[in-house]
């Protein structure tokens, strides 16, 4: 007689209990977001009242009710400050400098930082700290020597002594940027250009820049909304007799406001700040992505 050997019995186990991970509410975070809803609201208040003020007539600004709506909306606030107040000529004298000046600091730029970056040479360390000593330097402890230097070279009320003047006072963030930038860069890309031949400018132009894009377009917008709302340079540069019909934005509107003095049209004068002010909101609306990717580039690889 054989003895049948079977299984125990299975003996019912209750499932292990899942670890549930409790959601816990960090007040720090809510404190964050408040703080940020906060600064937005200041820095967006501001804005959206010059845009309604470019609207009303003075005496809807100060003795009606300054928050309310405009009670008409004509655009003959911007007519009259584009024509009569010559907002359109200043805005184009703008566009005209910056456009040029930003060419001219992007392509010095990049190829400085290119060649610090890439190439080993003596005095090498020496030049990169001394295009970041410039960073140093407010702007205001540079007006005498800038003002000097121009006149010297006889470039006062000129467009070319501004561009020149905006170029060498953007290099120093530019060549700064981008040396960090092009150090990210991988090394083998280049070093295969070179054994099929490539030479300095084709590697520079062809291989290096288009992989640097998203660091050249960054700075780039960095350099267009510096140069359209910088002010003390041109007041410096563009100072003489008879050199109004060569001011930039910034000067015209600083115009309006004080040559009127308390009778000033304050609707023509915050039409010309919203002209001011929108082109660089839609630029940047534009970029937001690349200018993004741009700055967290060199902190991903």
């Amino acid at each position: 007689m054989t003895n049948l050997v079977t299984d125990p019995p299975a003996v019912a186990t209750k499932p292990a209990p899942v670890a549930t991970r409790e959601r816990r509410v960090n007040p720090l975070n809510g404190m964050a977001h408040i703080a940020l809803l906060l600064w937005a609201l200041a820095t967006a208040g501001p804005l959206i009242w010059v845009l309604l003020a470019s609207f009303k007539s003075n005496s809807e600004i100060f003795l009606g009710k300054p928050f309310a709506l405009p009670e008409h909306f004509s655009f003959k606030t911007y007519t009259d400050a584009w024509s009569e107040a010559h907002i359109g000529q200043y805005f184009l004298n703008s566009v005209f400098v910056v456009a040029i000046s930003t060419a001219g600091t992007m392509l010095l730029g990049s190829m400085a930082a290119y060649v610090l970056a890439r190439y080993k040479f003596p005095g090498n360390r020496a030049i990169y700290y001394l295009f970041v000593s410039g960073l140093a330097f407010p702007t205001f402890m540079a007006l005498a020597p800038i003002f000097g230097i121009v006149k010297s070279m006889g470039l006062l009320n000129t467009f070319t002594g501004l561009i020149l003047v905006y170029i060498a006072y953007s290099l120093s963030f530019t060549v700064f940027f981008l040396v960090a930038f092009f150090r990210t860069l991988p090394a083998e890309i280049d070093e295969a250009a070179l054994v099929d031949g490539a030479g300095h400018l084709r590697r520079f132009f062809q291989i290096m820049m288009p992989m640097a894009k998203s660091g050249l377009i960054s700075i780039t917008i960095f350099n267009i909304v510096g140069q359209w709302n910088q002010y003390l340079l041109p007041v410096v540069i563009m100072q003489g007799a008879g050199s109004d019909a060569n001011w930039v934005l910034t000067q015209g509107i600083a115009n309006i406001s004080v040559s009127a003095g308390y009778h000033a049209e304050w609707s023509t004068l915050f039409a010309a700040l919203t002209l001011s002010i929108l082109p660089m909101i839609v630029v940047y609306g534009i970029f937001q992505r690349q200018i993004q990717a741009g700055l967290t580039a060199g902190a991903v690889k």
